[in-house]
Formats: C-alpha cells, structure tokens, sequence
C-alpha cells in the first residue's frame, strides 16, 4: 500500500511538471523533461545525502513508467482542454503531501538524527517544485514566496517523527502526516493563507539616506550664499 501511495505521489509531481511546462509555452520535450524533474529530483537529492547507492529510480522501472506515462496523459489532455491555475496547485499539493512523508520514511530507515529527518523530508518534499519553476522561468519560485508550502511539509515532517517515535504504524503514520501536508496546503490554497512578510513597511525611516551638504565640486548645485565682507577701518586723517 505504501509503495502505491508513493507511486501517486511521483505520478502527482509529473503532472504538476507538465502544467507548469503547458503554462510556459514549453513543447512537448520540455514537458516531458519537467516531468521527471519534478518528481525524482527531491528524492535524488536525498539519496545523494544519504549517499545511498544506486539511486532509488535507476532500478525501479515501474516508477519510470508511471512518470512517462503520466506525463504523456497530462499533455494529451491539455491538447484539449484548458485548465485554471489552481489545478496546477492542488495537483502539487497531493505530490508535495505524499513525498514529504516519503522522505521522512527513507531517513528514519537510514538511522539519522531527528532533526536530519525533519530536514531531509522537507528537501525531498521542495526539492522538485523549486527547479520545476526555476526551469519554467518563474522566480521566486512558491517556495520563496510567503506561500504556506515548506511550513506544510515542516508540519508533516515533524508529525511523522512524532508517530514514529509513539509506535504507531507505519500506516497510520504515513497517512496522516501525508493528510496533515495535504489539509495544510489546501487551506493556504482556498483560504490564501500567507506567513508574514519579514519585513512590514516600506520606505521607513532607516532606508532613507541621510541628508549630505551640496558638493562644491558638483556645477548643478548652488552655491552657499558669501557672507558680507567685514569692511576694514578707515585710516586715521
């Protein structure tokens, strides 16, 4: 069960590529390409720092599959029908939902610390979406935006760890932390939930530059107005 709930995951971040490929006027190949980006590049970049070897598609033909012919489907389907941004990111939230926990699960088995857990989770969960829209010319990209995304896998990282750790199922764990990912990101979607700018003014009073006197070098500027010469005494008669 748990190897096809991946296999939903993987086939959701396909798809999300070629949207996001269709969105940028990409042809067929860039769709294509965009495809397996989105979905092998975070777990590719785990395994990296796990260094686990081979790499955990090169061997597994039916993941491969499941991506080209999701892809193949996807663009087919958008020859003939349109479809709204939110599709693009309600698609990605179920890829981003179910890898994350995927991730989570290939860390604890490879016997890191918690908080390596929590950070490879979260790499493999973002890794895909990030250079998906650094290759469709979209920057930021939602990673770096104040969308509610990286929380969403943070959330689900943190909450897999938990029930890890409490012995429940693997199951029942990796089903509601993929949940938790799933109901954080589709609130921030139709609720437009937001983390708050670091910053929350503009233009105060700290970025403004301070007051210099006039260079005499520069022509544009006046002058400073002469004093009145101070006239000298009369000679005595």
């Amino acid at each position: 069960m748990l190897h096809t709930l991946y296999l939903v995951g993987i086939a959701a971040f396909a798809a999300s590529g070629v949207l996001a490929a269709h969105r940028a006027r990409m042809d067929p190949f860039g769709g294509l390409v965009l495809a397996f980006v989105a979905s092998i590049s975070g777990g590719t970049l785990r395994d990296l720092i796990l260094d686990r070897h081979p790499l955990y598609w090169t061997h597994d033909w039916v993941l491969l599959t499941v991506v080209a012919c999701t892809g193949v489907a996807t663009m087919l389907f958008l020859r003939h029908r349109e479809l709204p941004q939110r599709t693009l990111m309600v698609v990605d939230a179920v890829g981003l939902a179910v890898v994350t926990v995927m991730g989570a699960q290939a860390a604890i088995d490879a016997g890191v610390t918690p908080i390596a857990v929590v950070l490879l989770a979260v790499l493999t969960g973002v890794t895909g979406e990030v250079l998906r829209d650094v290759l469709c010319g979209q920057f930021p990209p939602l990673l770096l935006r104040e969308e509610v995304y990286a929380t969403a896998a943070l959330a689900g990282a943190l909450c897999y760890l938990g029930l890890h750790h409490a012995g429940a199922s693997p199951t029942a764990t990796t089903v509601t932390s993929a949940g938790l990912v799933l109901a954080l990101r589709l609130a921030a979607i139709t609720k437009s939930l937001h983390l708050p700018p670091l910053s929350r003014a503009q233009g105060t009073d700290t970025d403004r530059i301070p007051d210099q006197d006039p260079d005499p070098a520069i022509p544009d500027q006046d002058p400073a107005p002469a004093r009145n010469p101070v006239a000298p005494p009369e000679p005595p008669c």
